[in-house]
């Protein structure tokens, strides 16, 4: 499937915890504070109408990326992450070869991806560079601060 995105269980009850928080609470505290701010009158001049339907719309928005991606989700289970190769779900370190530095990285698919939490995605730079490849192997990345090389030391789960 074109559209198919790849998640971790955990990623998945974190896209289904989103979708409840946003249609359980957030649509009604939105619903509440447009009632609160039509009760100001005149709503030509009336900004916290405006914030709230502007708030409304990108709850909503939301509500339906999640549904779709939710439609389109294919779930990596524990027992399908291999460690002979890099693929979602694996913890990978590396090295990077031009500075000495060493990280490790979670491969996860798109919606989980957090850089500051050391979760890469399987379309980033360094991600779609990593995929497939095994411990060991000496791997070039196209970098937005330029060229690298990586130097993967393990790949576990």
């Amino acid at each position: 499937m074109a559209n198919e995105i790849k998640v971790t269980n955990e990623g998945l009850k974190n896209l289904k915890d989103e979708l409840n928080f946003l249609k359980e609470v957030k649509r009604n505290e939105v619903v509440e504070a447009i009632r609160l701010a039509l009760s100001y009158g005149d709503l030509s001049e009336n900004s916290e109408y405006d914030e709230a339907k502007t708030e409304q719309a990108r709850v909503e928005s939301r509500i339906q990326e999640l549904e779709e991606i939710l439609k389109n989700v294919q779930v990596i289970e524990d027992h399908e992450i291999k460690t002979d190769t890099v693929n979602i779900g694996a913890i990978v370190s590396v090295v990077n070869l031009n500075n000495g530095k060493e990280f490790e990285y979670t491969m996860v698919g798109v919606t989980e991806s957090n850089p500051l939490k050391g979760k890469i995605s399987d379309r980033s730079p360094i991600g779609k560079a990593l995929m497939g490849r095994r411990t060991g192997d000496d791997v070039p990345v196209e970098t937005p601060a330029g060229p690298i090389t990586l130097k993967i030391v393990s790949i576990r789960k």
